[in-house]
């Protein structure tokens, strides 16, 4: 079997047929259109490599809310979705995997065994996912419909967690107006 050496990318034609600088000229003209869609094709699969990106990365994130706070599975958390060189901003957790293991079981395991987070939306940008969220540490504030209102933010590297920041307030049981924090 011989494999065949057209151009694929021209539509099966042999360079070598063009000879002559008339031929010349249709093939350069050709070559530059097939550049120009080519490139234009580039663009618009760039933004939707990026689209598709944001949509991984949110996927991972949430996956890891998930596992962490309604699992309280957090070491197969880390494990499973988390880089090795993690960065926490939180200024009450310790850098790096191992602090923030420490600190989210001993918040999952002992503090809070009944916490729970709900995911209200998420935004997306390049390597950062934003999680705006309640966390409900008890099933009488459940109830009650108090917790923490938070937005967590992540930054991804290759399709892992390697850097995070959040700001958390407090859910109050009465409001000064009567919009929701979500």
């Amino acid at each position: 079997m011989r494999l065949r050496r057209d151009w694929v990318i021209l539509g099966g034609v042999n360079p070598a047929r063009f000879q002559g600088k008339q031929n010349r000229r249709v093939a350069a003209t050709a070559l530059a259109m097939l550049a120009s869609a080519c490139m234009l094709a580039a663009c618009a699969s760039n933004g939707a490599l990026r689209a598709h990106r944001a949509q991984q990365n949110t996927a991972v994130v949430l996956a890891f809310l998930d596992t962490v706070f309604n699992k309280h599975e957090v070491e197969q958390a880390f494990r499973l979705y988390v880089g090795g060189s993690y960065r926490q901003h939180n200024p009450n957790v310790a850098d790096g995997v191992d602090g923030a293991v420490r600190a989210l079981t001993r918040l999952t395991h002992e503090t809070f065994p009944e916490l729970h987070q709900e995911v209200k939306r998420t935004v997306a940008q390049g390597d950062l996912v934003a999680v705006h969220s309640r966390y409900v540490p008890t099933a009488a504030d459940r109830e009650r419909g108090t917790g923490q209102a938070a937005v967590d933010i992540f930054r991804l590297e290759r399709g892992k967690i390697v850097e995070h920041w959040d700001v958390l307030q407090d859910i109050p049981d009465k409001s000064a107006n009567d919009n929701s924090m979500f």
